[in-house]
């Protein structure tokens, strides 16, 4: 295992990182920051936490996932869009989306299946567009 972080292609894996975590900004803060609002049990005009987990905390998550993106994908030999795409699904579905819903269902949460669908697809999108840049940089 070791080998393969020898083998991590660190500029392409900042190259994803970047586009997937700015993605989040602008996913909660911009484009659906009423509907995440709601989701939370919030009201539109509800001023956000803006401690610095709240943007280090979904960074380190972010490259995290683009780490082992990158990883699988060289592992698996993805090599074509069609087996990118393919495999950008079954990650992107089978294990964030579904960790996010699984997360999302807890008393905390009063709107879990909208909050799963905000949040879900926003992963859903960012890994895609992340493992396109890592296939289209490796």
């Amino acid at each position: 295992m070791t080998n393969a972080l020898y083998s991590l292609n660190v500029l392409a894996v900042l190259a994803a990182f970047a586009p997937y975590f700015v993605l989040g900004a602008l996913w909660f803060t911009v484009f659906f920051k009423n509907a995440y609002q709601k989701a939370l049990g919030r009201g539109p005009d509800a001023t956000p936490a803006n401690a610095p987990i709240f943007i280090i905390g979904p960074a380190v998550c972010s490259l995290v996932v683009t780490v082992a993106a990158d990883l699988l994908m060289q592992r698996l030999t993805i090599n074509s869009a069609g087996e990118t795409f393919a495999f950008a699904m079954v990650i992107g579905l089978g294990f964030l989306v579904a960790n996010t819903v699984n997360i999302a269902i807890n008393p905390n949460i009063p709107k879990p299946i909208f909050y799963s669908l905000i949040t879900g697809s926003y992963h859903l999108v960012g890994f895609t567009m992340a493992c396109f840049i890592l296939y289209g940089l490796q």
